[in-house]
């Protein structure tokens, strides 16, 4: 699980982070959904002085860093579950109660996870078979984010905290194997929403060879014990070039390139989503 993520209620992103062992939620993004008012910032303002005494807000809320719409990690003012129901409660909406379910769900699927890690996997795996993905390509998918998921805690105990620091390791990674940073790799098959996943996108020859980059990265960053966003980056690296080899004897063989303009994502039969 990561540590910030986007969540949807209603085809709307609400922004969030794991802070002190739960959830903490956008205010801001809370409110535009629940008001639909144009200038949400300066409502939770009317709100902060309408209502600071007699919800004694100064201590129900803090501000935590979230990515911003221009990418960058800013002050945000957040709440947990139990606070923004009380939040909730001052702002007049029809929205407000199926929201209210809504988040009493999303709040605490995290807790949940943390007991019982298989129950993460159910709710991902069920995700995709709506999206349309065939078993063989979940599978794929769920491996990579197991591999994922220890490559990056093995980061995080190597002084890699920041997440740009994250980005530039993965960037590392996805350059050496492919030829294209991440960013680069999304223009090239024309996803252009920000909260587009690259690799809900990758076929499977994508996803595997992204597997073995990641896991020889991990498996090099145990080894030379690497330390710091230097040495990780060089056995990033090398992670990504043992994947890159593996690549060019695969096309060498196959005659024809495993790099794909096309989305694996089939069409979808259903209108069915998840919130």
């Amino acid at each position: 699980m990561e540590k910030n993520k986007l969540v949807v209620f209603q085809d709307k992103n609400i922004r969030r982070i794991w802070y002190n062992n739960e959830w903490y939620f956008s205010i801001i993004d809370i409110i535009e959904i629940l008001t639909e008012s144009p200038t949400p910032r300066q409502y939770w303002g009317k709100i902060k002085n309408r209502e600071f005494k007699k919800l004694e807000l100064s201590p129900i809320w803090v501000q935590l860093k979230l990515e911003a719409s221009d990418r960058k990690q800013r002050l945000t003012d957040c709440a947990n579950t139990k606070n923004m129901f009380r939040l909730i409660q001052s702002i007049p909406s029809k929205k407000a109660e199926p929201f209210k379910q809504w988040l009493a769900q999303v709040g605490y699927e995290r807790i949940e996870e943390i007991e019982d890690p298989e129950l993460g996997q159910n709710r991902i795996k069920k995700y995709y078979e709506l999206k349309g993905y065939p078993k063989s390509w979940i599978d794929k998918r769920l491996r990579g984010i197991a591999i994922r998921q220890e490559l990056t805690g093995e980061w995080k105990n190597r002084d890699i905290e920041a997440e740009k620091e994250f980005a530039i390791l993965t960037n590392e990674i996805s350059k050496a194997t492919f030829g294209k940073t991440i960013g680069e790799y999304k223009e090239f098959k024309k996803l252009k929403r920000k909260n587009q996943n690259l690799r809900d996108h990758m076929t499977d020859w994508e996803l595997i060879l992204t597997m073995f980059g990641e896991k020889a990265t991990t498996d090099i960053t145990i080894e030379d014990d690497s330390q710091g966003l230097k040495e990780c980056k060089d056995s990033a690296n090398k992670g990504g070039n043992i994947a890159k080899r593996a690549r060019k004897d695969l096309e060498k063989n196959i005659g024809r390139s495993v790099i794909s303009k096309n989305n694996f994502l089939p069409k979808r039969k259903s209108n069915k989503k998840l919130s």
